[in-house]
């Protein structure tokens, strides 16, 4: 899947396939994540012409639709394949199969005392905070999400977080393939 994937970016938008960016892991830990790219190229400088548009309310920058997206880069983003290159991640041990977000080292630095708690476990290729709304909700309930997970973790609450997730994420695959 991954080298068709790959393919496709190629073809579609050209170099570079993979998106490397610092995040921030465990320990506030700085790491590199990898990710297939999404937007066309130079989306990272664009941001600042689309803050007006973010969706977010704390210190993150979320566009649900975002204009940077390429065709195929918004059909990745919104059924979750552009993660696939973290499992890189999960082998080399900077990230866990689920766990918060990590974020960019310039956001993570806005996060409160509170909200870094959330760094006191590895971040996650699959968040919790996904099954609670996404983009609807509130910054504190997202930060309150992760904190609350990293509280609760377990394999077997990891394990029941993976079959509640089963159905969300085919529900979102086939929204988004009718759509593509």
């Amino acid at each position: 899947m991954q080298i068709g994937i790959s393919v496709i970016i190629l073809f579609t938008s050209g170099l570079p396939i993979v998106f490397k960016q610092t995040r921030i892991g465990k320990g506030n830990k700085p790491f590199v994540m990898y990710k297939f790219r999404t937007m066309r190229a130079g989306a990272e400088d664009q941001q600042k012409i689309y803050k007006k548009q973010n969706e977010a309310d704390g210190p993150v920058f979320k566009i649900r639709n975002d204009p940077r997206f390429t065709r195929f880069g918004r059909f990745l983003s919104h059924t979750g394949l552009d993660e696939l290159p973290q499992l890189w991640n999960v082998i080399r041990g900077d990230m866990s199969l689920i766990g918060p977000r990590p974020l960019p080292p310039d956001e993570a630095r806005k996060l409160t005392r509170w909200q870094r708690r959330r760094h006191l476990i590895k971040p996650g290729i699959v968040s919790p905070w996904i099954l609670n709304g996404y983009h609807s909700r509130p910054f504190s309930d997202w930060m309150n999400s992760d904190i609350e997970y990293s509280k609760k973790k377990c394999i077997s609450y990891d394990i029941f977080l993976c079959w509640k997730m089963v159905p969300y994420i085919g529900k979102l695959f086939l929204l988004e393939i009718t759509h593509f």
